[in-house]
């Protein structure tokens, strides 16, 4: 007969696989929302809506220890999906390319199994299923709406394809960058593209400034400072035969600490105006905050670090992933507020997990739900016990 707990993944991995046909965007998870909502109602587990599609479930709200919150986000992204599997998105243009279907189908596992043991938490457990990950601040929107209210701590994680499946990373301090986004409009005089001397060629600038913006990371921050600047637009007229009035580049800047992120959006417009001088067009610079570091709390990461040992065993440290990795979460707002640490953990099993998130190739690695499931109860004191009939 299979246990308590290999029923319980088995079902998340079903409903991993539903959420996956039906993928929807930052802040228009209303059906997602309501299927987690249907789940915890068949658990009698109390919850309320925050931030609008995001849900807040609690267990042993009258236990007297730490109370600690897990976190699971809940959106897809704008993606055709390309991995031709059985659970494919049936939605054309929108993929669960991250992995947030499978975070969310583990923390209701969690939940599932915590309800069984209800009554020997020590201390109150916080579910938060929380939208708009992938750029909309959902977790800044949670935090306004009172999700860690009581809270003492908060952990999270993410799957990685790039480190072995039953291993991970949990370092003290930063684990995932900070970002912010920049745009950058050049304003010239178009004309004919036979008389070059009578016009001010934005074309010309911006291939310039794309060449320059790189001596940020090379010539301006410390050989040691984790940091990335990358062009990734570069939009100028449209006629073969014209040169344009203007040219817009836009890109990413990607930080390991947040006050570097600040000096790079000064550079970027100390350089923009410069190179725009030397080649007689104005530039105009917008620079937009997006995610801080995802910096964990050394007692928090250390308690984390101590479940990953008993769950994963003695080699579950992964030390080729240099971190802190420059992708952003926004769960850097919920250790800006309580301590608490993510840790990235690793999907690659050789059997076809090592897409990248983000690739229209990408899908969840079900394997992972038994043992983050795991994890997260040995989080809160819950450890699971397979053999538990």
């Amino acid at each position: 007969m299979p246990s308590i707990w290999t029923d319980i993944a088995t079902q998340a991995t079903d409903f991993r696989r539903r959420l996956h046909r039906a993928p929807e965007l930052t802040w228009q998870e209303h059906a997602t929302a309501g299927a987690i909502r249907t789940q915890l109602d068949h658990l009698g587990i109390p919850w309320r809506a925050c931030a609008g599609t995001g849900t807040v479930a609690r267990l042993a709200p009258g236990a007297n220890g730490r109370h600690i919150a897990l976190r699971a986000d809940i959106d897809a992204l704008p993606i055709d999906e390309l991995t031709g599997s059985d659970w494919a998105s049936g939605t054309p243009g929108i993929m669960h390319a991250c992995g947030h279907d499978g975070h969310t189908a583990t923390l209701l596992a969690v939940a599932r199994w915590l309800k069984t043991c209800e009554d020997h938490l020590f201390g109150p457990v916080t579910l938060l299923f929380q939208p708009a990950e992938e750029g909309g601040h959902g977790a800044r929107e949670m935090i306004h709406d009172g999700a860690l209210e009581g809270v003492d701590w908060v952990f999270g994680w993410h799957n990685w394809p790039a480190i072995p499946f039953g291993q991970a990373v949990c370092p003290d301090g930063p684990v995932m960058g900070a970002n912010g986004i920049f745009e950058i409009q050049l304003k010239g005089s178009g004309g004919h593209a036979s008389q070059p001397e009578a016009c001010r060629d934005p074309v010309l600038a911006g291939s310039a400034l794309v060449q320059d913006l790189q001596q940020i990371v090379s010539r301006r921050l410390a050989p040691q400072a984790a940091a990335v600047v990358s062009v990734t637009t570069f939009e100028a007229g449209g006629a073969i035969t014209a040169i344009p009035d203007s040219a817009r580049l836009a890109g990413s800047v990607r930080v390991g600490r947040n006050e570097d992120r600040d000096a790079v959006a000064e550079y970027l417009e100390q350089i923009a105006k410069s190179v725009a001088a030397t080649y007689r067009v104005e530039a105009r610079v917008t620079f937009t905050p997006r995610y801080y570091a995802t910096d964990n709390h050394a007692e928090a990461a250390a308690h984390y670090r101590g479940a990953l040992g008993r769950v994963l065993g003695a080699d579950w440290h992964d030390t080729s992933l240099p971190v802190p990795i420059m992708a952003s979460e926004d769960f850097s707002y919920y250790l800006r507020e309580v301590p608490g640490a993510f840790a990235l953990i690793g999907a690659d099993d050789g059997l076809g997990h090592h897409e990248p998130c983000h690739s229209p190739r990408y899908d969840f690695n079900d394997r992972l739900i038994d043992p983050v499931g795991r994890l997260f109860a040995d989080l809160v004191g819950a450890a699971v016990e397979p053999d538990k009939d």
